[in-house]
């Protein structure tokens, strides 16, 4: 990166208009560089014909257009795609993409590694370097546009994105909140604020903030029903309990009638997998407007985590059902890759303290 230059792709709309004014040029200018960047995929200022010679020259000298390079792409068996994403200093993430009949899911990552320490995730074991940048965050999205086309099999490539890739999104709120909103926007990539998906394990004071600023759709990484084992499972407990998060996300959801909380569930053998288990969370999320998905354990290298078997998988399922609970068991996707959920661990250099990093991070 040019130190003196600035990268458009941090800009949202507001900031676009506020960069070009302080050029001497009118908001409008912020739509057509939209549509250059986002609509058409050009990088090169020389490039935007509707743009004046001056204008293109100026811009050439103090911005630039640098999405994060793609260095990798994995196919699956079974149509998935994952990228490694090369960064700074040797560090890289990993960002996946999840085609289904009916749509096209990216997962995408919020942070280098991750701060949270969950004992089941691949992710965690890498550490963590810091937090992405908006350009870092939808430079994903609009390298993966670019790589898969507007359209797949006939349809629209990239419907639904998931922040649920590498890193906590809530420890790098203001970003996370900007790059969303360029992914909603018209004059960007247009996706539905439902079909836009954060996932947290629960940083409780974030939640609130979100509620003010942004309408995405909310899935809570819970993994089980008890301060007890989540404290284990999702160290971040210690520190939010249950109880906290449950209240934040009723508030989340409040006065919204068509919103619900998606629940993430991974199931591991002879831990958090028992009817019991079932039972009590079926208890603490029956006045909650829900979903649960209910995700098989992934295996990566290190872990001492086996992967709950299909009997216990389906009877985890019908016991949730029979209290009125939509329950999903996640299909495995990529998990030849290590694209699946849980595997993603890229490349991460310079790991910091977990416990400091997140004391910053939620209160920075």
């Amino acid at each position: 990166m040019t130190a003196d230059k600035t990268n458009l792709l941090n800009l949202d709309r507001r900031d676009l208009e506020v960069f070009f004014a302080q050029l001497g040029e009118k908001p409008f200018r912020a739509i057509q560089m939209m549509k250059w960047i986002y609509h058409e995929r050009i990088t090169d200022f020389a490039a935007m014909t509707n743009l004046s010679k001056t204008l293109r020259e100026r811009l050439a000298e103090c911005a630039e257009i640098r999405p994060p390079q793609v260095v990798l792409d994995q196919p699956s068996r079974d149509g998935s795609h994952k990228w490694l994403i090369r960064l700074d200093n040797g560090n890289s993430i990993e960002t996946v993409f999840i085609p289904e009949p009916d749509r096209g899911t990216l997962c995408v990552s919020s942070q280098i590694g991750c701060p949270l320490d969950c004992s089941f995730c691949a992710t965690a074991q890498q550490g963590f370097n810091r937090n992405l940048t908006v350009a870092e965050i939808i430079g994903q999205v609009w390298q993966a546009s670019r790589l898969l086309g507007d359209q797949r099999n006939g349809h629209r490539a990239i419907t639904n994105i998931v922040l649920m890739g590498m890193g906590e999104p809530l420890l790098n709120f203001a970003n996370v909140v900007k790059a969303t909103g360029l992914m909603q926007d018209d004059l960007s990539f247009g996706i539905s604020k439902r079909r836009v998906t954060l996932s947290t394990a629960g940083v409780v004071p974030a939640l609130y903030r979100l509620r003010e600023v942004s309408e995405v759709s909310l899935a809570v990484s819970l993994h089980a029903p008890t301060d007890e084992l989540r404290n284990e499972l999702v160290p971040l407990n210690r520190k939010y309990p249950i109880a906290e998060l449950l209240a934040a996300c009723k508030n989340y959801i409040i006065d919204k009638p068509h919103r619900r909380i998606t629940w993430e569930y991974v199931l591991l053998d002879r831990v958090n997998d028992s009817e019991q288990h079932a039972q009590a969370l079926a208890a603490l999320i029956r006045d909650i407007p829900s979903k649960v998905n209910l995700i098989p354990f992934n295996p990566f290298p290190g872990t001492h985590y086996q992967r709950s078997g299909l009997a216990a998988i389906t009877r985890f399922q019908a016991v949730l059902m029979a209290h009125g609970l939509t329950t999903v068991i996640r299909k495995t996707r990529g998990g030849d890759i290590a694209a699946a959920c849980g595997q993603l661990a890229g490349q991460v250099q310079a790991r910091s303290r977990r416990l400091n990093c997140v004391v910053q991070l939620a209160t920075g």
